[in-house]
């Protein structure tokens, strides 16, 4: 199975894995799946460092692979499906990650309950 983490999700993967539900954490550990975190998680990591909402002394991207996590690049493709999303979210952020999960097929793992609202498949 394929399974793109939430930005928090990863970071609680990294940092506080006890945080993930024992279900979720063994779809993450399950060798044959392939968890993929984007781009764009890294892109909100990044920014909300520099605004200092978020304190970080590591590369994210260096974590996900030490992790054995696949990155996953946004696509314009991606990105044409923000036009018709409905606004049950307006972090900008988590709603890329929404279109990406609906352009890539693949289901998002999340707990933030809007995910809910949106046509993804959520883990």
């Amino acid at each position: 199975m394929k399974i793109l983490l939430d930005t928090h999700i990863f970071l609680w993967a990294l940092a506080e894995p006890q945080r993930i539900s024992a279900a979720k954490r063994s779809e993450i550990e399950t060798a044959a799946n392939i968890v993929y975190v984007s781009a764009i998680s890294i892109a909100e990591i990044m920014i909300k460092s520099s605004l200092g909402k978020l304190e970080i002394d590591f590369d994210p991207v260096k974590e996900a692979e030490r992790c054995g996590f696949t990155m996953l690049d946004f696509s314009g493709r991606d990105a044409i499906l923000l036009g018709a999303l409905p606004f049950h979210h307006r972090d900008p952020f988590d709603r890329m990650l929404i279109a990406q999960s609906i352009s890539s097929g693949i289901p998002i793992m999340s707990e933030d309950a809007k995910f809910k609202d949106y046509d993804c498949r959520l883990i």
